[in-house]
């Protein structure tokens, strides 16, 4: 069933926080597609969310790594979700000046020349192409699995290297390449998930300067400028025609098309804006666009990152610096691939089919896990969980590692398990957090929290206590995504400036670590990675041939 977030309708913050009218601002239609819902907010030039809607959408996980998603679905779901909004009268269609895109990254959609999808979208979790991959990038002298040759040119025009997990786009084209050939010759364009929505919107085959990183194709040195190198194209293998055209971040693309602007109810005069990956989305959301400020999602998956004023890469940590959603500027860019949805999997696994009378919806269900945490120590009574359900890319790539419950005895509780799942995925950040720290060369004192998890004051705490960092909560944070598409457009419509965004996203709250917990945590902490270390060769065993 689809949900409804609380409307904001018609409301804006002063410079004193106090709330002022905005009926009838010009507003964004801001489309966050994930990995599990679709999101969608109608937001004003300043920030004010006037509304929103989510909507689900199904994923399916396949044998050998597999996750596919049928693109049409997801154009559905943003139909009915925005057709609801207008409904309810949030904002009249004649104020929606642009629409704008943060999607979920890293994925691959193979289109026809009409943009028909000629199979499901193949996503950012899928390893098919993992054996491609690897293949491409080995050579003679080696470093970490790369050519030595081969990884010198990625870093020096790209700013990182394709990922051996085979979960880049560029994976994904090779595994289409080499096991589905005709799929591949029949495939006019591959796109990422947001560029065939702005294919559905626009009309336009494109992709902006952010969203191609990941192809691991494109001479990002020049940030005003970038293309495809073809020295690039001829090591990976892939076909600059079957490419899309390359526009800058923050690019206005053109008005909606007739077909889309019936279908939404919108107006032909709103403009379709470039978009942006949810990870760069998010930073511009969180408010942390000054260089150096950080923000943590904790989402389906988590990153923790920040702009910065230089190229650079640290490939044994699997992060580097892209070209971000702000215009001449690049992001640090990492990814940890489980942590919302380590939540999600505990309660599928104690709720689904259980059998409750009536049957408790999610939401009521993740509130009775905070109690239950809340009644639980810090530390778990050492009950420690280890969040890599599906292998791991940042800050070490291993996708054969797994998670699950070490210490568990028959004292332990539900509320155990859940506040072990929150521990456990912090722990996770704060190995992260080490790295980042040493790429910046500066220690950061206070990060900005976004994504789902942040709706947890516990998890926020938590957070505070396992990195011994200020955690400031950001206001409506599973927005941050809408948001920061929102702000992208106003800045590319001429609605508002870079420096305008950190006083326009407020916190609400702020978390202190709490001292009591230092030696503690820094004690399980220390476990936490001698489980990684200790244990990785039996997950290679045990996971190895069904990851093939």
């Amino acid at each position: 069933m689809p949900r409804r977030l609380a409307p904001r309708r018609g409301l804006s913050r002063g410079h004193k926080g106090e709330q002022v009218p905005t009926v009838g601002s010009p507003s964004i239609l801001s489309i966050d597609l994930g990995t599990s819902a679709v999101k969608l907010a109608l937001i004003t030039t300043r920030g004010a969310i006037l509304g929103s809607e989510v909507e689900p959408i199904p994923l399916s996980l396949l044998p050998e790594g597999g996750a596919e998603q049928e693109p049409e679905h997801w154009w559905s779901a943003i139909v009915r979700a925005t057709r609801r909004m207008l409904e309810r009268g949030v904002a009249a269609p004649a104020d929606i000046i642009g629409v704008n895109v943060g999607s979920q990254w890293s994925g691959t959609v193979a289109v026809d020349e009409q943009g028909k999808p000629l199979r499901p979208a193949i996503l950012w979790m899928d390893s098919r192409g993992a054996s491609h991959v690897r293949r491409i990038t080995q050579g003679l002298v080696s470093i970490e699995g790369y050519g030595l040759g081969k990884l010198y040119t990625w870093v020096k025009l790209t700013g990182g290297a394709p990922s051996s997990s085979g979960k880049d786009p560029l994976g994904h084209i090779l595994y289409l390449q080499h096991e589905h050939p005709e799929v591949y010759r029949r495939t006019y364009k591959f796109l990422e998930p947001k560029d065939w929505l702005n294919l559905r919107l626009s009309g336009r085959f494109t992709a902006s300067y952010d969203s191609i990183a990941l192809h691991w194709v494109t001479d990002n040195r020049n940030l005003s400028r970038l293309t495809y190198d073809d020295r690039l194209l001829k090591m990976t293998g892939l076909h600059r025609e079957k490419l899309p055209e390359l526009v800058p971040a923050a690019s206005v693309l053109g008005p909606l098309s007739s077909e889309a602007a019936q279908a939404l109810g919108l107006g032909e005069h709103t403009q379709v804006v470039s978009g942006t990956p949810d990870i760069l989305a998010a930073a511009v959301g969180s408010g942390a666009v000054r260089d150096f400020e950080p923000h943590l999602c904790v989402g389906t998956s988590s990153w923790l990152s920040c702009h910065v004023p230089f190229k650079k890469a640290d490939l044994l940590h699997q992060m580097g610096t892209l070209p971000s959603a702000l215009p001449g500027r690049y992001l640090l860019v990492n990814e940890q691939e489980s942590a919302g949805i380590c939540l999600v999997s505990l309660k599928n696994l104690l709720y689904e089919e259980s059998g409750s009378t009536p049957p408790m919806d999610s939401q009521e269900i993740y509130a009775a896990f905070e109690r239950a945490a809340e009644r639980v120590p810090a530390g778990s009574d050492r009950l420690l969980f280890l969040p890599w359900l599906n292998g791991e890319r940042s800050p070490v790539e291993d996708r054969l590692v797994r998670g699950g419950f070490i210490n568990q005895s028959l004292q332990t509780t539900r509320g155990h398990l859940v506040r072990a799942v929150m521990e456990g995925v912090a722990y996770n950040s704060r190995w992260l957090f080490t790295y980042v720290e040493q790429f910046v060369d500066r220690k950061l004192e206070s990060i900005r929290m976004i994504g789902g998890g942040a709706r947890s004051k516990l998890w926020c705490q938590i957070y505070a206590d396992v990195l011994g960092r200020r955690i400031q909560q950001v206001a409506e944070p599973v927005l941050a995504n809408a948001r920061g598409a929102a702000f992208q457009a106003a800045l590319a419509l001429g609605h508002l400036t870079v420096d305008e965004i950190p006083e326009l996203v407020p916190v609400a709250r702020t978390f202190e670590p709490d001292t009591k917990n230092q030696g503690l945590y820094d004690s399980l902490f220390r476990e936490f990675l001698t489980l990684y270390k200790t244990n990785k060769s039996l997950f290679a065993r045990l996971n190895r041939a069904r990851s093939a």
